[in-house]
């Protein structure tokens, strides 16, 4: 069932399980089931007797098993095949029901142990999705620590009758004592707070109370963990805000572009930035938005201080200021867009393809991405209509005759998309019209992914430093703002090459300059100190 490298890497994983693990299965005659025994027994000879396959589960779903530490109702669960992206889920879940602990901050797991109440969590996921396991780890953790909790992650093209009737269009999708608790992508942060809703108002208060900045980094993707990287390697006391870390690395598959590294995957290398930052003593504070940039300049208490103030209500202080808030999908703005969203309105065909097998699906845009999640979709759907607004593709020669190659691909230029119909619960329809003018038409499908760029997160910047019209930061060739103190990088900004090795190359240019402020200025402390 694994190759044997992976086989021998699951192994060394294995000696760190402390406790006694029951892998009890509820499998049926299907072909997956068997897969799902055979991965079991594989797993178990390879734990030097600390795992053991036990058939005769009683589950509902088959083929499922559960995860049980020996003795106690410590226990998760799967269902279905918890491969490609989800196998790190399941080794995760393996050691920490085998008692090795988790790296979480001890505050957050305090946290989710106080939780009280019976919650009984489901998320569909899909093995190609590279969003799901965060959401999947989290949960499986939650129902470790906390006795009332309990999670079961759901192969979603295992159980395609389950996703039909409820609804599933897009993963993960996380419902809690039987209702819809939330779609997307949610770290434990997130789902903490939501379940206990003194959490956010005591890590609002947290924030406020922390000690001033001498850098505060916005943004947790290459540009700005790399700037972190760089500051804190300065000795300077650093923090970095992010409402996920990774940024765009999370929505990223192969990346084999970056120097020394010939393939890895964006969340892979997000968790190795994570890490990496973490290990250099940067406070690093995510599941928060950026909504003001007050400069000190404007500041009214005359400390000298920027303030970045966040929708928590919480104020963060710092001497320089990096902005590397990255960007985000760019959307059609049509009617039935906003209504159908996860509804058959999606953006990751990566996450979101599996969902679709058999059914007709619209890629929107003709660049570079659009082309690739039509080549992608292809292989999966039944079929795929490519729309792209201007009068020819924009993506690059390969991709353009790979895709004209497929014979359950169309596509339509000079097309302009005008409405996403639906039937009040999921898409029907995708209505178009020749960009040129005439008649419009629906297109029947049961899917429709956007593929048709990025916008510049700068709305907490708005009025404060220079943006161009397409809300990009203006910045110098040192990542210098308009404002002294302020620094911008990566894909917020005007640099003309949005990829991961430019971002994180400004992103350590920005750092060195806030640093080059910072000894050429003196500190409000020293200023008081002095006077």
């Amino acid at each position: 069932m694994l190759d044997p490298a992976l086989a021998t890497q699951l192994s060394a994983y294995l000696t760190k399980v402390v406790d006694p693990v029951e892998l009890v299965s509820s499998l049926d005659e299907s072909a997956t089931s068997g897969q799902v025994a055979d991965l079991l027994d594989q797993i178990a000879s390879l734990s030097a007797g600390r795992i053991t396959h036990v058939r005769g589960g009683d589950a509902v779903r088959r083929p499922s098993f559960r995860v049980v530490r020996v003795g106690t109702a410590v226990e998760v669960e799967f269902a279905g095949m918890p491969l490609g992206h989800e196998f790190t889920s399941l080794v995760l879940a393996l050691l920490q029901v085998g008692g090795h602990p988790s790296t979480a901050a001890t505050e957050l797991l305090d946290a989710v142990r106080g939780l009280t109440g019976e919650h009984r969590f489901e998320t569909y996921f899909s093995q190609s999705c590279q969003n799901c396991p965060d959401v999947v780890q989290a949960l499986n953790l939650m129902s470790i620590l906390n006795p009332g909790i309990r999670h079961v992650a759901i192969d979603g093209a295992v159980f395609p009758g389950e996703v039909e009737e409820r609804g599933v269009l897009a993963v993960p999708m996380v419902f809690r004592n039987g209702e819809l608790f939330g779609q997307g992508r949610m770290t434990l942060e997130e789902i903490v707070a939501r379940l206990d809703e003194g959490a956010a108002a005591r890590d609002a208060q947290r924030l406020d109370e922390l000690e001033p900045f001498e850098v505060l980094v916005v943004g947790g993707g290459p540009a700005g963990s790399t700037a972190a990287i760089y500051t804190a390697r300065k000795g300077i006391r650093t923090g970095l805000l992010a409402e996920r870390f990774g940024g765009q690395l999370l929505d990223t598959m192969a990346i084999e572009n970056y120097p020394s590294v010939e393939h890895t995957e964006g969340p892979r290398m997000a968790a190795d930035l994570e890490r990496q930052v973490r290990g250099l003593g940067v406070e690093v504070m995510t599941g928060q938005v950026a909504v003001r940039l007050v400069p000190a300049s404007r500041e009214p208490q005359g400390s000298g201080l920027h303030e970045v103030h966040l929708a928590s209500g919480a104020v963060l202080r710092a001497r320089a200021v990096v902005a590397a808030s990255g960007a985000r999908w760019r959307t059609l703005d049509i009617p039935g867009e906003d209504e159908y969203r996860n509804r058959g309105v999606t953006f990751c065909p990566h996450c979101d393809g599996p969902l679709f097998a058999g059914k007709r699906v619209a890629v929107i845009g003709g660049g570079n991405s659009g082309v690739e999640a039509a080549i992608d979709l292809a292989g999966v759907v039944a079929h795929v209509t490519l729309v792209e607004f201007a009068d020819e593709l924009k993506a690059d020669d390969v991709l353009q005759r790979k895709v004209h190659s497929l014979g359950n691909v169309d596509v339509l230029v000079g097309t302009a998309t005008t409405e996403v119909v639906g039937d009040g619960s999921k898409v029907v329809g995708l209505r178009h019209a020749p960009r040129a003018g005439g008649a419009s038409s629906v297109l029947d499908v049961d899917g429709v992914f956007v593929q048709i760029g990025l916008l510049p997160t700068t709305e907490w910047l708005d009025g404060v430093v220079d943006l161009t019209p397409h809300g990009e930061v203006v910045v110098d060739a040192r990542g210098a703002t308009g404002i002294p103190g302020v620094f911008a990088a990566g894909d917020c900004t005007t640099a003309p090459w949005k990829q991961i090795v430019a971002a994180a190359g400004s992103g350590a240019g920005a750092a060195l300059s806030a640093f080059d402020h910072l000894i050429r200025t003196t500190s409000p402390a020293a200023s008081q100190s002095s006077a």
